[in-house]
């Protein structure tokens, strides 16, 4: 009788891992080429930086009632995007940054910077079910989300990174990495990669296996 009683959660955790092994990897592309999908990884906007101020630097995001607004609050650092029904500001700057008006959502950081140049802010919309997956892939420079629905979770090597709606997070430059869509429900999310502006802000990490921490 006991074991009976714990045949329909395995019946669940079989069926779960089962479907996030089928789910295609997904890579992030252009705004441009997104079509009318929903689901998948779009770059909305990016804005090279320059050299980054010599203190601890954040991302911020905000919301607004218009993009005219939004434009008129901007300033010299912000880049106003649309994106899951919203119009947001978004900001690399250190912590005083604040722009007039609009609705703080998150301030996320400090984001580790780990050399001087120049960069860029790449910010991307992202869509999963639960149990798709980015590609393993690492960055030239700190990769943050923030979750707007769903949930996700982020596995490095010996470590995975949950986030739930409403929670923001970040990886360093440097260690290879995987993104899942998890729990019960569909993930949306924002994401920036602030990246050396001499190199691509992604490239494939074949020298690592995920261990699967995000599917336990």
């Amino acid at each position: 009788m006991t074991l009976l009683r714990f045949v329909p959660a395995l019946l669940t955790l079989l069926l779960a891992t089962r479907s996030m092994a089928q789910q295609p990897d997904v890579s992030c592309v252009p705004a441009a080429q997104r079509g009318d999908k929903e689901l998948g990884c779009y770059v909305l906007a990016n804005k090279e930086l320059g050299s980054l101020a010599d203190k601890p630097i954040y991302w911020h995001l905000y919301v607004y009632p218009s993009q005219a607004a939004a434009e008129a609050a901007k300033g010299t650092v912000g880049t106003v995007v649309e994106s899951f029904g919203k119009v947001w500001l978004f900001a690399v700057a250190d912590a005083t940054w604040s722009p007039t008006g609009g609705q703080r959502v998150s301030r996320i950081g400090p984001l580790p910077v780990s050399h001087p140049g120049t960069y860029t802010a790449e910010y991307m919309e992202a869509t999963f079910l639960p149990g798709m997956k980015s590609r393993v892939h690492r960055h030239p420079g700190p990769e943050a989300w923030f979750v707007v629905s769903g949930e996700q979770c982020a596995e490095t090597p010996g470590k995975k990174i949950e986030l739930h709606a409403g929670e923001g997070g970040f990886v360093p430059e440097g260690p290879p990495m995987v993104l899942w869509g998890t729990g019960a429900n569909k993930r949306q999310g924002l994401a920036l990669i602030l990246h050396d502006s001499s190199r691509p802000m992604t490239a494939p990490a074949t020298d690592w296996t995920p261990a699967g921490l995000c599917a336990r």
